[in-house]
């Protein structure tokens, strides 16, 4: 049997004293019924029964169950059918699958109808109360998020913002606060920690959320190709100009412009920039009229704006204008309760993007993504999590599936892993394949930031990448 899935911090698998959670268990054999309700309930469990699955159906419609416990042979309809009508009317009921006929079929075609897990007759109590513990454990995250999610959204609109640590709550109050003013707002925070959410969150709760929200990445950009972005041009404006184009300050207009890595942006565009925010007016290039524009501007930025202002290398006045109201995205290392949400938020949505049956980590695979200080913060996790759920050929996500610089394989465990008759060059060029994609994975498959990780020419990377073969994913954005 393989390891139990759980999708709660190791805290959660023990469970507060006060909480009586109740099972069913739905088997034709009295004397296993009556063992198992004994074993249950000095566990603390509140336990009832069925001799078989119509029994066992009408006591789940007319009550409240965590979890139930349900034998693949029983007299009319069988386990599989009766699973399938459990989750045809109660979709989120843990359901454990026990049989004295464990054949691989038998697996295969209870996990495919919703089973949480399968457990062969006879079986090791421990086991099985840890595997009982650790489905309860996961459908209490699974509802708690949910809760979490349905009551921000009664509150705001926050959609895809996961997380119920103080930092993020703290955040939350602070968009529905601000999203309705007119205020400039400025996102800060490290790469990954989900600012454009934040920013679209600001948007969709304003009074302009029926108006366009619009995103440019002002640091993917050279100058002149960003300023005919943002102000548009006329046609003749330059020799590629061959008819005139709005830019994205009027596609936006009454509604919300988001320029994020603001920091990264030229001195000479900064002070383009500053003129809209104080007289809302600019003109396209090669223009020489004005456009006014009621516009609503966010920034983000992972640089420290105020030591850019220091360096010279920021205007001090569009920072001040910029940071009106400034929220600042905590990183995800600290707020490691926010991890398993998140994990089990991931897991449900690769899970159906790829047309799989949901995954779901296990106790270890867990500990380990709550114990790691995430470099990448929520969009390492995301891409780990969708690795692992590509990757997994059983329900369950465990360390192996995991990184190695984050599960803590290391290179003399990946050394043992290499044909004995690999030669030493086949060895270290897969050692640097793997160095440089973990590097590529923190980097959001950014090739320059990792060449600069590296501290090597951004040409040099790439010839390693064309010569190693790897695979370039696309990146996400923040």
């Amino acid at each position: 049997m393989s390891e139990a899935s759980v999708m709660a911090p190791d805290s959660t698998s023990e469970f507060p004293d006060q909480v009586q959670h109740k099972i069913l268990v739905i088997d034709d054999e009295a004397a296993l019924r009556e063992s198992i309700e004994t074993l249950l309930a000095l566990e603390g469990y509140l336990v009832e029964s069925a001799p078989d699955g119509e029994a066992g159906i009408e006591k789940i419609d007319h009550d409240a169950y965590d979890l139930v416990l349900l034998d693949l042979a029983l007299p009319g309809k069988n386990g599989i059918e009766i699973l399938a009508i459990i989750r045809e009317k109660h979709p989120d009921l843990p359901v454990i699958m026990i049989t004295a006929f464990g054949t691989v079929d038998n697996v295969i075609d209870a996990i495919r109808a919703g089973a949480q897990n399968f457990i062969q007759k006879p079986w090791d109590n421990e086991k099985l109360l840890a595997d009982i513990r650790s489905a309860i454990a996961r459908h209490q995250a699974e509802e708690e998020n949910i809760q979490l999610k349905r009551a921000l959204k009664q509150r705001y609109n926050f959609s895809n913002i996961v997380g119920k640590s103080e930092p993020m709550l703290r955040i939350f109050d602070l968009v529905a606060q601000v999203a309705p003013s007119r205020s400039t707002v400025l996102i800060q925070g490290e790469s990954g920690t989900g600012k454009e959410l934040i920013a679209k969150a600001l948007h969709a709760n304003s009074t302009r959320r029926d108006k366009p929200f619009v995103p440019v990445n002002t640091g993917a950009m050279p100058t002149d190709l960003l300023e005919s972005t943002l102000f548009g041009h006329v046609k003749g404006a330059f020799t590629s100009a061959i008819a005139s184009k709005k830019g994205l300050f009027e596609v936006a207009n009454s509604g919300t412009l988001f320029l994020d890595e603001i920091g990264t942006m030229g001195m000479d565009t900064q002070a383009k920039i500053l003129r809209v925010l104080q007289d809302r007016r600019f003109m396209q290039l090669g223009g020489t009229q004005e456009i006014q524009v009621d516009v609503r501007i966010i920034a983000a930025t992972n640089v420290d704006l105020r030591q850019a202002v220091r360096e010279g290398k920021f205007r001090e006045d569009l920072y001040y204008r910029l940071n009106v109201i400034s929220i600042e995205m905590p990183p995800l290392r600290s707020r490691r309760e926010d991890v398993p949400l998140l994990a089990t938020h991931f897991l449900k949505r690769f899970s159906e993007e790829n047309s799989l049956p949901l995954r779901a980590l296990t106790q270890e695979a867990l500990r380990i993504l709550v114990d790691y200080d995430w470099p990448g913060n929520v969009r390492e996790l995301e891409n780990v999590i969708e690795r692992g759920v590509v990757l997994s050929s059983t329900p369950t996500i465990g360390p192996d599936l995991l990184p190695g610089h984050i599960s803590g394989r290391n290179y003399s465990t990946s050394l043992l892993e290499h044909s004995p008759d690999a030669s030493l060059f086949e060895i270290l060029e897969d050692i640097e394949r793997r160095i440089i994609m973990a590097k590529l994975e923190r980097c959001n498959w950014n090739q320059t930031e990792a060449a600069e990780q590296f501290r090597i020419p951004l040409s040099t990377l790439n010839q390693k990448i064309k010569r190693l073969n790897i695979e370039i994913r696309k990146r996400n954005r923040d």
